[in-house]
């Protein structure tokens, strides 16, 4: 039995506050909340299901998109047709990144934000991440390119932070010789 996640819209200010420190072990319900955001995911990223249960596609979710102050992200990459990983990163923090910036080209979207958002989301093309499993142990990941992106916008929500608020509103595209575009 799907049902659906009650993510919350941009509008809620509960969007704008900085979430807390997660204690472990996960609690049961964490856990459960967890296993719901990773079959939404998938099912948003399989045209079969996200027809059937008319989602929007995404990649990614933190727990302050439900209302839920908690430094939790989950992430569920497909890597080949059909084929996906999971990353769940308890008090996930970024411990270094590349100078190198890129951005996606046709900008970002968010589950959170109804709307088309139009610009270029500046992001660290590679950053090493650190934080712990669902399990409460610790995990180190190297991540890159669009999957870099998708780590800096849902920590990016731990912090109370939207993504258009990186849009510079006097420059919101860049050009291939500002920024890599993928």
């Amino acid at each position: 039995m799907f049902k659906e996640l009650n993510i919350l819209d941009e509008k809620e200010n509960v969007l704008r506050e900085v979430s807390k420190e997660v204690k472990l072990p996960l609690s049961k319900e964490d856990k459960e909340t967890i296993e719901q955001i990773i079959k939404q995911l998938t099912y948003s990223q399989i045209e079969e299901y996200e027809k059937k249960y008319n989602l929007r596609p995404g990649m990614g979710l933190a727990f302050p998109q439900l209302g839920k102050l908690k430094r939790i992200i989950v992430i569920v990459h497909e890597y080949e047709e059909g084929k996906f990983n999971n990353y769940v990163v308890v008090n996930p923090k970024i411990i270094s990144h590349s100078e190198e910036l890129i951005a996606l080209e046709t900008g970002e979207g968010c589950l959170s934000v109804n709307r088309d958002v139009e610009g270029h989301v500046p992001r660290y093309a590679r950053a090493t991440i650190t934080g712990f499993d669902a399990d409460g142990k610790e995990i180190k990941l190297r991540v890159r390119e669009e999957l870099a992106v998708a780590f800096q916008h849902e920590i990016d929500h731990l912090n109370g932070i939207m993504f258009y608020d990186h849009i510079d509103k006097n420059h919101p595209f860049f050009n291939e010789n500002e920024i890599r575009l993928i």
